[in-house]
């Protein structure tokens, strides 16, 4: 086939024109959009503009041992308000959109003011007025309006005049935050911990101790300008924290708590701390400490029940004539002279508490030894026979547990302070071994007093205390905490028999100390305290003398299940375990073995807490119009789904929805209030 130039050629050439002239429109466009319209387009990427951020995982929940929410996570509100700028690059629509605003902003101001007064009475008419105006002057975005704002707040917020017409036309929303609640106040709240307010990190107890586990993993967000408002948009949705059980129960420590701190009022005490074991388990039941911070007034400021080394006193006089029984160095069988209420102990005066009335005046035996607590009589045991071999005595004591640290799971938690003696004897002094034997020169946390006690009472088997017994997942138990043993036998049965019978005696015989400690439906077993403490200078000779006086057992002596050691440091006298500490002990174990003298752990809660509960289950579906089964679900899901069907909500209690006053399945009437009872239980 011949090729034909004269007509192909021209064809080629107008092609080649064509493209040509196209490419130059393009470079042309191109750069007249950059050099003469670059700010138009620079407000585009603004509005399309992308702003990353965390998306808050949603703590953890902590619960009792009897399935009671202690600590929860309960989101909160920040109103706030965008106020959008003019734009002279806006197209017809959004400037048709602003004008709108505009005049309806203007128009329902002073209603929209009022109405939020209503809601917040705090804030006033005018200061909300104020802050809306500065705000819109200054074309200010996501203005705070009002904090800590309540779910129904917030939903009766979207009512009011100007929000009720919607976000994208008034830029009015509300920014949730996750918020740590406690239903019962300060309960324990040294134990449980607290967050930081400036950044919700950790910051003591067990929300600390266990902060990688409740936090979880946030997700991921980024924030998109539709139409110059700002939306967002989940990129990675967060892993929600995991719950902890612990072993508090609820209603042994509100009775703990109410017990103790009417005794501390009652003598002025400066400090007081209970702890409640459960003997087979270790398990904390109750913990309590409690500081005067002004006259009456007493609150948990540390957990000085795990980071506090105090001198124990007398209550370590248990240990001492165990490791004399368990070495053979005494029987029950044998006597002690104790005099008159002194004894001269290498160059230093031994004194015991009835000295200035002539002391006992003959031998008392070893059982009285404990009954009485007789310095003196203990003092004379321990030194006579360990006086040139006191690390006997020491590795005595370690051998039944006593100075063995645990591994708690609080930061900062003390370790027992129980000194050797060196070699050379730097260390050690004349005296050293007499007083050391009667609860000083030694330090220990009373959560190891509790702990020696209850191997006592555990037939000589020493456990851990033990707070956090499970780790769970939406109800799903993934990790168990076991019991952990520290020591299998603290002694031979036969001297734990023997040391379990004086303990009985220190608290039912007629004679003993520990008289006040006893409950006349069972039988205690225990020991008193009573030691002077050095002030804040360090020194024992201030005036008025600081005291701790405690005491320190377990019942029902038969089978014991529960043990407990109570600790109270005062200034003046009197001072007495017995009579200060023993009615504390005696008061609480009466409740915890009648289970209900008190109130039900529900009245404990605190009144103006709401959140939502443990185990409420889901809502089942219902028709519109209908009003719906809300018993058994959260106060906040419960809200929404009666608004959804036009009715207003009014709740009584805390806790899940128990009852409601308009039957489930009747036909919702529009703006008619519905009563919820909420229950714990």
């Amino acid at each position: 086939m011949k090729f034909d130039s004269k007509r192909i050629i021209p064809r080629y050439l107008f092609v080649i024109i064509l493209m040509t002239v196209a490419g130059v429109a393009i470079i042309g466009t191109a750069a007249y959009e950059m050099f003469f319209r670059g700010n138009y387009w620079r407000a585009v990427r603004e509005r399309m503009a992308t702003q990353q951020k965390d998306i808050p995982a949603i703590r953890g929940n902590i619960y009792s041992a009897d399935g009671q929410l202690m600590v929860g996570s309960m989101p909160v509100y920040t109103l706030r308000m965008d106020f959008v700028v003019k734009d002279p690059n806006d197209s017809i629509a959004e400037r048709k959109l602003q004008l709108w605003r505009d005049s309806v902003f203007a128009c329902e101001l002073d209603s929209f003011c009022i109405g939020l007064n209503q809601l917040f009475p705090e804030t006033s008419i005018a200061e909300f007025k104020t802050k809306l105006l500065d705000g819109k002057r200054r074309g200010r975005r996501n203005l705070a309006i009002k904090h800590n704002v309540s779910y129904i707040k917030y939903k009766e917020s979207l009512k009011l005049p100007y929000a009720r017409h919607g976000r994208i036309k008034t830029g009015f929303y509300a920014e949730e935050i996750p918020q740590r609640q406690k239903p019962y106040g300060n309960m324990a709240t040294r134990t449980l911990g607290s967050l930081m307010t400036s950044n919700d990190s950790a910051r003591n107890g067990l929300e600390l101790a266990y902060d990688s586990i409740l936090r979880g993993i946030n997700g991921k967000m980024h924030r998109e300008k539709v139409r110059r408002q700002w939306m967002d948009k989940t990129d990675v949705e967060p892993i929600n924290g995991l719950d902890l059980i612990t072993t508090i129960d609820v209603g042994m420590q509100d009775a703990a708590e109410k017990i103790l701190e009417r005794k501390l009022r009652e003598i002025n005490a400066e400090i007081g701390v209970v702890v409640l074991m459960e003997v087979a388990t270790g398990d904390v039941k109750a913990i309590v400490n409690l500081t005067r911070i002004a006259p009456g007034v007493y609150a948990e400021v540390k957990n000085n029940a795990i980071t506090d080394l105090w001198e124990p006193g007398s209550t370590f006089k248990t240990a001492s004539m165990m490791v004399a029984l368990e070495d053979g160095m005494v029987t029950r069988d044998d006597w002690v002279d104790v005099g008159n209420g002194q004894w001269m102990m290498h160059g230093r005066v031994m004194k015991d508490h009835n000295w200035r009335k002539g002391g006992y005046g003959r031998k008392i035996s070893v059982d009285e030894c404990l009954m009485f607590s007789s310095n003196v009589g203990v003092s004379r045991i321990i030194d006579e026979h360990y006086h040139d071999h006191p690390e006997k005595y020491v590795d005595g004591l370690y051998r039944e547990g006593v100075g063995v640290p645990f591994d708690l799971p609080f930061p900062g938690a003390g370790k027992p302070n129980v000194r050797r003696p060196k070699p050379d004897g730097s260390n050690w002094s004349k005296t050293a071994l007499p007083w050391m034997s009667i609860g000083y020169e030694t330090q220990i946390p009373p959560i190891y007093t509790v702990a020696f006690y209850n191997a006592i009472a555990n037939n000589g088997r020493m456990v851990q205390p033990r707070f956090v017994r499970e780790i769970r997942q939406n109800g799903v138990t993934l990790k168990e905490f076991p019991v952990v043993t520290i020591k299998e036998r603290i002694c031979k049965p036969s001297t734990l028999r023997d040391i379990h019978e004086i303990l009985e005696r220190v608290v039912n015989d007629p004679t003993g100390l520990g008289k006040k400690a006893g409950c006349k439906q069972f039988k205690v077993c225990g020991k008193t305290g009573t030691a002077q403490v050095a002030d804040e200078h360090g020194s024992y000779h201030g005036s008025p003398a600081r005291y701790m006086v405690s005491f320190a057992g377990f019942y029902p002596s038969e089978a014991p299940k529960y043990s407990c050691v109570v600790c109270i440091k005062k200034s003046g006298l009197p001072a007495s375990g017995g009579g200060q500490a023993g009615p504390v002990f005696s008061e609480l174990a009466q409740f915890v073995m009648a289970k209900g003298v008190f109130r039900e752990p529900s009245e404990a809660a605190d009144s103006t807490s709401v959140f939502e509960a443990p185990k409420a289950k889901k809502l089942s579906p219902v028709s519109k119009g209908i009003v719906p089964d809300v018993t058994g679900i959260g106060p906040r899901e419960a809200v929404k789904a009666l608004e959804a069907a036009g009715l207003k909500v009014k709740i009584n209690g805390q806790g899940i929805v128990k009852n409601q006053d308009i039957a489930p399945g009747t036909k919702a009437i529009k703006g008619s209030t519905i009563t919820l009872q909420l229950s714990m239980q």
